[in-house]
C-alpha cells in the first residue's frame, strides 16, 4: 500500500507516520507513506497557497493550481484505477471501519488532501478528488489529524503490518459490534479483580464470554450499531441469555467468605433443598436421597471446614473445603492427577436460587481458591455427577480441567460415578 499525504506541514506527519507499527511496516516495504508540501508547486515566490475567496467572506481558500500540480505530481498519468484521491473534509461521507476495509481492499495507492484554511476551490476538488471523507460531524483546524487517522486505520489491515489478521478481526466494528474487555496482570488492582474465567485457560469458555460481553457492550454504548447487528444462532442464544440475566439478581454490594455457624444451618439446608430440586428437575442423579443432611452440615461446621458466602449479611450459599486427604481420590481411572502435593478438596457446594446467574457462584470458587492458597495447598480438586453440566462448566471456567473419573460413596440406588477434575495452584 502506497500513500501519499499532501499537506503544509509534512514534517510534523512524518514524525508521527514513522514510528512504531506504521514505522516498522515502512521499513519492511509493507507501505510506503510519504508527506509532500503543498507549497513546493506554488507560482510566486512568496510559495502562497491561498487567496481570499469570490464573493467576500471571511478567511482565504486554498488555491486550485498548487493543489492540483501536487495530486499530478504523485499519481501516474493516465490514472491508474486502483488510485484514489481523497479530500479530507468535515463534508465529506463519515469514516468508518467498513470505509478503511474498502480502501484497503480495492485501491494500491491513496492519495489524501489536507485542507487548510477555510477550504479549498472547488474546482480542484471537481477536476482532481475522488471522494471526501469525514471523520465525523465537527470541524478541524486542517486535514492532517483526519489524514493520519485515515492511514492508521488503513494501513493496519494492510497484510504484514500487524502479526496477524485476527489482530484486527476481533476488534470494535470489525463485524457489527464492539470489542469486549481487555485486562492484564496482576489479577486484583485496587480491589477489582479481573474476571475468574479468564484466569481458568478454558479457552472455549473464554470465547463464550467475550463474545457475550461484545453483545453487552454494543447494546450499552452503541444502540444503533445493535439494532443493525444480524445474530446467527449462537448469538441468538446468548442475546436469549442476556434477557433472562435481566431478571437476575444483581450484585451491587460486598461479598464476604466466612466459617459457617450453628446459626447458618438452616439457610444452608434451605439452599441445599433448592439444589436438590434444581438438580431433579434437569435429571441429575446427584443430591437426590438424604444426602447431604443436617449432621453432616454441623460436622463440616464442627471441624471448621464448613464456609458460607454472605451478600447484606445474609447466606448466598456454601462449601465444604478440606485438606484431609480423599480415599476416592486414589482410585482415579481413565486419567490421572497432575499434582503430588498436597491438596484441598472442595465439596457440597451450592448458591441460592436467588443468586444463580449473579456470579455469585464465581465468587465462591474464588473464595475457595484464596482458602486453599492460605492452607499451602499446591492443587485443588472436585468431582461432580457427568451430567451436571452447570456445576461442570463453573469448574472450567475457574481453571479446573478434567482428570478421569471416580466412583463415590453414594445411597442405594443412586449413580456413585463422578468425573474429577483439578486446579493446579503451584
Amino acid at each position: 500500500m502506497k500513500i501519499d499525504i499532501l499537506t503544509l506541514f509534512p514534517d510534523n506527519m512524518n514524525a508521527f507516520l514513522h514510528e512504531s507499527i506504521l514505522g516498522r511496516a515502512a521499513k519492511k516495504g509493507v507501505v510506503d507513506i510519504r508527506c509532500v508540501q503543498i507549497r513546493d508547486f506554488t507560482e510566486n515566490r512568496q510559495n502562497q497557497v491561498d487567496d481570499y475567496p469570490y464573493g467576500g467572506g471571511w478567511g482565504c481558500v486554498m488555491m486550485a493550481q498548487p493543489l492540483a500540480d501536487c495530486v499530478r505530481s504523485v499519481v501516474e498519468q493516465p490514472k491508474p484505477p486502483r488510485t484514489r484521491v481523497i479530500y479530507l473534509s468535515p463534508q465529506g461521507e463519515t469514516f468508518t471501519q467498513d470505509t478503511a476495509r474498502r480502501l484497503a481492499a480495492d485501491y494500491d495507492h491513496l492519495v489524501l488532501v489536507c485542507g487548510h484554511y477555510e477550504g479549498v476551490d472547488e474546482r480542484f476538488l471537481d477536476a482532481c478528488v475522488d471522494e471526501e471523507i469525514s471523520l465525523g460531524d465537527f470541524v478541524l483546524t486542517g486535514g492532517e489529524l483526519a489524514a493520519m487517522a485515515v492511514t492508521d486505520a488503513v494501513c493496519r489491515l494492510v497484510p504484514g503490518v500487524l502479526s496477524d489478521a485476527a489482530c484486527y478481526t476481533g476488534e470494535s466494528h470489525w463485524a457489527g459490534l464492539l470489542e469486549y474487555p481487555q485486562y492484564t496482570r496482576p489479577d486484583v488492582w485496587e480491589g477489582r479483580e479481573v474476571p475468574a474465567v479468564l484466569r481458568g485457560g478454558n479457552q472455549a469458555e473464554i470465547d463464550r464470554w467475550r463474545r457475550k460481553q461484545m453483545l453487552l457492550r454494543t447494546a450499552a454504548r452503541r444502540p444503533d450499531m445493535m439494532a443493525s447487528f444480524v445474530p446467527d444462532e449462537s448469538d441468538a442464544k446468548l442475546l436469549a441469555e442476556i434477557e433472562r440475566d435481566k431478571t437476575r439478581l444483581q450484585l451491587t454490594g460486598p461479598v464476604a467468605c466466612r466459617p459457617g455457624r450453628e446459626e447458618d444451618v438452616e439457610q444452608i439446608m434451605l439452599t441445599i433443598r433448592q439444589a436438590k430440586n434444581y438438580l431433579k428437575k434437569h435429571r441429575v442423579d446427584q443430591w437426590q436421597g438424604d444426602y447431604p443432611d443436617e449432621s453432616l452440615i454441623r460436622g463440616d461446621i464442627q471441624r471448621g471446614e464448613c464456609y458460607v458466602m454472605t451478600y447484606c449479611d445474609r447466606v448466598a450459599g456454601f462449601f465444604m473445603l478440606t485438606d484431609t486427604p480423599e480415599p476416592c481420590y486414589d482410585a482415579l481411572t481413565d486419567g490421572k492427577w497432575r499434582s503430588a502435593g498436597p491438596y484441598c478438596t472442595l465439596h457440597r457446594s451450592a448458591v441460592g436460587a436467588e443468586y444463580r446467574g449473579s456470579a455469585m457462584a464465581e465468587k465462591l470458587m474464588a473464595a475457595v481458591e484464596a482458602l486453599a492458597r492460605e492452607k499451602g495447598a499446591a492443587a485443588l480438586r472436585a468431582d461432580t455427577h457427568r451430567h451436571n453440566e452447570p456445576m461442570k462448566a463453573l469448574l472450567r471456567r475457574s481453571g479446573y480441567v478434567y482428570r478421569g473419573n471416580v466412583l463415590v460413596d453414594s445411597e442405594p440406588g443412586h449413580d456413585p460415578a463422578r468425573q474429577a477434575f483439578e486446579k493446579l495452584l503451584k
